[in-house]
């Protein structure tokens, strides 16, 4: 079993049908067959149940689908890593990154880096924290950038700039407000709209004053928050460096004292890893 075979192997499940999977490799569909019955024979399991009506990946093809994934971004990452001794500062820098961090912060050092470093290319994928994390241990990606806190001994980290939690509604939700600021009484009887992340640590200071407030929607990302507040759905409640991912004269922002909530962007990468030239000078960026 080698990657050749592997790869050839995610693109049949993929494809859902070798005859698919044939067509977009470029090789003959009895080929593709004659290479699948091989593995399975090799591994002696069955790893797809094909007939004339049914194409199925059993549970032992789910297992190598998985462990495919992994070993193929492996060896790609091994290359990369090999490449770095005798190319300089070039190659692909992997990073994983929230989305809203891509509007509000990547983009920009993104642009910085490359003309410093113009021989750089970027691999960016947007997923939650846990899953961006998750990428990190496996090697997948070099760098990741979340939103705090981060309780984890296996990384490394680079904290920005600490940001309060506000709210941001439309002015329909009629917020009254004591100047800029709005009580925790005054958002209990709102829609609430929330990170999934944030959920029980918005949640906590209201239940000690013994309110319960709606969450209404909870998502990964913010701008579908702050676009639900804007349509008057409900309150979104996020970090004030994150307000500006929806600009509209309709929405209004307010401090939460007594939320007493702070959170900040945070750069991280696996403790004792190594890391390619282009991922140590883009770190560098940040200090």
């Amino acid at each position: 079993m080698d990657n050749r075979q592997l790869f050839n192997y995610l693109s049949i499940v993929e494809e859902g049908s070798i005859s698919k999977a044939a067509e977009k490799l470029h090789l003959a569909q009895p080929y593709l067959s004659q290479q699948l019955k091989a593995l399975e024979e090799e591994l002696g399991v069955m790893l797809i149940e094909r007939t004339t009506r049914r194409f199925q990946v059993t549970e032992a093809g789910r297992v190598l689908s998985y462990r495919a994934r992994q070993i193929l971004d492996l060896s790609e990452a091994a290359v990369k890593e090999v490449k770095d001794y005798s190319g300089g500062i070039r190659g692909t820098l992997s990073l994983g990154c929230l989305s809203s961090v891509i509007e509000t912060l990547l983009t920009n050092k993104i642009n910085e880096f490359h003309e410093a470093y113009p021989e750089v290319n970027f691999d960016v994928r947007q997923y939650s924290s846990e899953e961006i994390m998750e990428l990190l241990k496996r090697g997948i990606i070099e760098i990741g950038i979340i939103r705090s806190p981060l309780n984890s001994e296996l990384f490394e980290s680079i904290a920005l700039p600490i940001e309060p939690m506000m709210a941001v509604a439309s002015s329909s939700m009629g917020i009254a407000g004591a100047g800029q600021s709005v009580s925790l009484e005054e958002l209990a009887d709102k829609p609430l709209l929330v990170n999934r992340r944030f959920e029980s640590r918005i949640l906590e200071p209201f239940h000690r004053k013994g309110l319960s407030p709606r969450i209404l929607c909870k998502i990964e990302d913010t701008r579908p928050l702050l676009l639900l507040a804007k349509l008057g759905m409900g309150v979104a409640i996020v970090p004030r460096d994150w307000t500006g991912l929806v600009s509209s004269p309709e929405l209004e922002q307010f401090m939460i004292p007594e939320l007493g909530m702070d959170t900040g962007t945070i750069v991280v990468w696996l403790k004792d890893h190594y890391l390619t030239l282009a991922a140590k000078n883009f770190l560098r960026s940040f200090r």
